[in-house]
């Protein structure tokens, strides 16, 4: 039996490198810069940053649902494979990529939600004078674990209302960094199967989110800002006994996850 095949680079290596796009010093106990993402960000300098971050989409939706994703490559020219961290949860993974830390390091090692006590990606962009937003769903992780911090949280209900909200702060621009948090697929995965009906209409629910996010951009700061785009799940997942969907297993199908990055 072949040996399972993780991803080379580590979740910890995207925070710097969003820091760093900004003209942030990366938070202190952040791994270093991605490369690949470091390189897009020199070449194509950016003056924004808008994160979509949907949960649990996995590295092999990607490959075996490939024309699902027209709306995200039809955007982005990097395409990043990376790992998650273990265990591969939600609070967790979110916890590493927005402080570019390991578990051990910033201190959420289960299913929890307390609020994040290090440094953070955006204690860091708060310190260059950058003014950040997290718009998410009410009691989900990055409703919670961010919090405590002098910058602007948007919570709602729904995932619907998350993705107008954030239209409505693109077109705004009083953001330098906005993150929109998505957990539908992860929702209907878990309550069906990872290939449902259920679940394959959230992912194409969550591509449509990103292609309006990267089409307002596009409308409203067009020869205004420079926009760093991401396409950024936190874990992927598997099926398990019953059909249903379930991660936070040392397995690649839950390790394993793409992002799609784009200056737009």
């Amino acid at each position: 039996m072949n040996d399972p095949v993780y991803n080379q680079y580590s979740m910890d290596s995207v925070c710097a490198a969003l820091a760093l796009a900004l003209g942030a010093e990366p938070p202190g106990e952040a791994a270093p810069a991605n490369p690949l993402l470091l390189d897009l960000v020199k070449r194509e300098p950016v003056d924004r940053v808008v994160m979509y971050n949907p949960d649990a989409v996995a590295l092999w939706l990607y490959q075996k649902y490939t024309p699902y994703y027209r709306g995200v490559v039809r955007h982005t020219c990097l395409t990043l494979p990376l790992a998650a961290v273990m265990p591969s949860v939600t609070p967790v993974c979110f916890g590493t990529m927005y402080t570019g830390a390991q578990p051990e390091v910033h201190g959420i090692r289960r299913y929890e939600k307390p609020v994040i006590r290090i440094d953070t990606l955006f204690d860091a962009l708060l310190r260059a004078g950058k003014k950040p937003a997290i718009v998410a769903e009410k009691d989900c992780s990055l409703s919670m674990i961010f919090k405590e911090r002098d910058m602007d949280y948007f919570i709602l209900p729904t995932v619907e209302e998350c993705n107008e909200k954030t239209l409505e702060l693109i077109e705004r621009d009083e953001y330098d960094f906005i993150l929109d948090y998505n957990g539908n697929y992860d929702a209907a995965m878990h309550r069906h199967a990872p290939e449902g009906k259920e679940a394959l209409a959230a992912l194409a629910a969550n591509v449509a989110a990103f292609d309006a996010l990267a089409d307002k951009i596009g409308a409203c700061w067009r020869g205004k800002h420079r926009t760093l785009l991401g396409f950024a799940p936190d874990h992927g997942c598997h099926e398990i006994d019953g059909g249903l969907g379930s991660h936070g297993i040392d397995m690649p199908e839950d390790l394993n996850v793409l992002h799609f990055y784009g200056v737009v």
